[in-house]
C-alpha cells in the first residue's frame, strides 16, 4: 500500500494508494518547526505558515482559497515543534490543481510588506486569544518549566517582542535557508497511483532550493525535584497541567508507555477519569496524553477543577501514579487497554487525510514508514510487567512539573504533593 521514492535532489515522495476512495489528500511537508528557531526568531515558522496563504506571484490570497474550494476541496496547514505541513483534499481527478496551489504557495509567495504587517497584528490577536483560554495557556506554561531556556519551552506563535523583530528580510532569509529540498516531503493518499504523483512532482522538483538540512539544539534537563509554575488569574476554574518527562519517539519503551497512558487517563474507562470524575465528581475534564520528539518526550495530565479541590485531586493523581509503579494492571484492564489502542490505530487510518498524515509523520519522525501491522505487533508484545517497569522509571519526583492557571498566588505546598514514591 505504501510506496516511497527519493528524488536526486533530496525531495521524498510517498503515497498510499486507496483505489476504493473518491478523494485524494495531498500534503507538502517541511521538516522544520518551532524547535529549529533561534531565540530571537521565535515564532518564525508559524509566521511563515500564515504568510504563504497571503499571495504568490500568480495568485492573490483570495485566488489561493478559490482555486481549492472552487473545485470542492479544502486547504489548511499547521506548524509543530519539528514539522510544518500544508495539506489539501479534493476529488481524485483534481490532484493536479491541488499540487499546483501547494507548490505555488511554498515556492512563489511574495512576502508582501503590507501582508507581513497585517499578519503580525493577526498573530498578536492569536496570542491574546490563547491567553484568554486557560486550557491552552497552562500547556505553554508547562512547556516553559519542562524545557527552560530552550526551543521546546517557547511558544510556537512567538511573543510580541519576537514578532516585532521578524522583518521581511528575516522571514525571507529563514524561509530560503530552511525550506530546502532535502527536508521537503510530498505525501498523497487516495485514489491515485504512486507513478502519477512521482511524475508530477518530478516535473517541478528542480525548482526547490538545495541546501544543508537544518539542525535543532537537543533538549536538556537537570531537574532534581518537582517544579511548580503558577499564573494567577481570576478564573472560575483552575486549569492544571502536570508534565512528566519520559522518552523519545525512538525509545522502545514507548509501546509500554502507550498502554500505560491508556490505563491512566486516555479515555472514559481510564483510572483518572473514573476516580476523579465518576467516583468523586472533582473534575469535569481529566485526561492524560503523550508527546514525543526526536530526543525527548512527555506524559501530561490535564484537568479543570475547582480550586478548593486542587490538593485533594493532586493527592489522588499521585496515588494513581504510585499504584501503577507498584502493581501490575489486572489482566482484564491490560487487555482492554491493548484492544483499545489497536482499535484506535485501525480507526485512525480509515480516511485519505489520516493516511496522508501517517505517511508524513512516519517519514519525518522515523525516516521510514512503520506499517500499522508492525505497530500493532509491537503493542501486542508488551507485557503487564513492562507497564509497571516504565511507570517505576518515569513516575519520579524529579520528573514532575506542574503548571497552574488559577486565582492562587502562592504555592501552598503543591510541590510536596508531587513527591511521587514508586
Amino acid at each position: 500500500m505504501y510506496q516511497i521514492t527519493q528524488l536526486t535532489n533530496g525531495i521524498t515522495v510517498a503515497t498510499a494508494e486507496m483505489p476504493y476512495m473518491t478523494s485524494v489528500s495531498l500534503g507538502l511537508w517541511v521538516g522544520v518547526g518551532g524547535r529549529y528557531e533561534p531565540a530571537e526568531l521565535n515564532g518564525v515558522c508559524h509566521f511563515i505558515e500564515h504568510l504563504l496563504f497571503k499571495g504568490t506571484k500568480r495568485r492573490t490570497a483570495l485566488q489561493i482559497s478559490q482555486d481549492v474550494e472552487g473545485i470542492g476541496g479544502y486547504l489548511n496547514a499547521f506548524t509543530s515543534e519539528e514539522i510544518t505541513c500544508y495539506h489539501s483534499r479534493a476529488c481524485h481527478d483534481r490532484f493536479a490543481e491541488l499540487l499546483d496551489v501547494l507548490t505555488d504557495m511554498l515556492l512563489n509567495s511574495k512576502f508582501d510588506p503590507r501582508d507581513i504587517d497585517r499578519e503580525r497584528s493577526v498573530i498578536k490577536e492569536e496570542l491574546a486569544m490563547y491567553l484568554d483560554q486557560p486550557q491552552h495557556h497552562v500547556q505553554e506554561l508547562l512547556n516553559e518549566i519542562l524545557w527552560p531556556n530552550q526551543p521546546l519551552g517557547r511558544p510556537l506563535t512567538g511573543t510580541e517582542k519576537t514578532l516585532d523583530y521578524l522583518t521581511r528580510s528575516r522571514l525571507v532569509g529563514y524561509h530560503r535557508e530552511n525550506y530546502v529540498a532535502r527536508r521537503t516531503l510530498f505525501t498523497a493518499a487516495g485514489r491515485i497511483s504512486h507513478r502519477q504523483v512521482l511524475k508530477a512532482v518530478s516535473r517541478i522538483a528542480s525548482r526547490f532550493p538545495r541546501g544543508p538540512e537544518p539542525k535543532y539544539v537537543p533538549a536538556t534537563a537537570s531537574q532534581r525535584e518537582p517544579k511548580v509554575r503558577l499564573f494567577a488569574k481570576a478564573t472560575e476554574q483552575a486549569q492544571l497541567a502536570l508534565g512528566i518527562r519520559t522518552c523519545s519517539r525512538h525509545d522502545p519503551r514507548r509501546y509500554a508507555l502507550r498502554l500505560l497512558n491508556t490505563i491512566l487517563g486516555e479515555n472514559m474507562s481510564s483510572r483518572l477519569f473514573q476516580v476523579l470524575r465518576e467516583d468523586r465528581g472533582l473534575a469535569y475534564s481529566i485526561y492524560s496524553s503523550l508527546s514525543y520528539f526526536d530526543d525527548v518526550g512527555t506524559l501530561t495530565i490535564s484537568a479543570g477543577l475547582d480550586v478548593d479541590n486542587l490538593n485533594k485531586s493532586l493527592r489522588l493523581i499521585r496515588r494513581e501514579l504510585e499504584q501503577l509503579a507498584r502493581t501490575t494492571p489486572t489482566l482484564a484492564e491490560f487487555r482492554r487497554a491493548r484492544d483499545y489502542v489497536i482499535g484506535q490505530i485501525d480507526l485512525g487510518l480509515e480516511s485519505t487525510d489520516s493516511q496522508m498524515m501517517w505517511l508524513g509523520e512516519q517519514l519525518l519522525g522515523y525516516g521510514k514508514i512503520v506499517p500499522p501491522a508492525e505497530l500493532k505487533r509491537r503493542i501486542c508484545a508488551v507485557k503487564r510487567g513492562d507497564i509497571r517497569a516504565v511507570a517505576r522509571e518515569f513516575f519520579r519526583a524529579e520528573r514532575m512539573n506542574l503548571a497552574l492557571v488559577s486565582p492562587l498566588k502562592k504555592d501552598r505546598g503543591l510541590a510536596a504533593l508531587l513527591a511521587v514514591r514508586p
